[in-house]
């Protein structure tokens, strides 16, 4: 199992510490999808900026 990470929102104006966590997820701009494994670590990070991003669950 993967999660496909798109990015729906801007990160100007949010913090620095979301907008780093938003670098560390692959996500440079808006619009932008980035396909990651299903990990308890990459959860957490998406649990830090549900406002700033969508997650769809996608077969390997």
């Amino acid at each position: 199992m993967a999660l496909r990470v798109t990015q729906t929102r801007s990160s100007i104006g949010t913090k620095p510490k979301q907008r780093g966590t938003l670098r560390a997820l692959g996500l440079r701009k808006f619009g932008h999808t980035n396909d990651l494994p299903d990990r308890p670590e990459i959860r957490g990070m998406l649990a830090k900026v549900p406002h700033l991003v969508t997650v769809e669950e996608i077969a390997d």
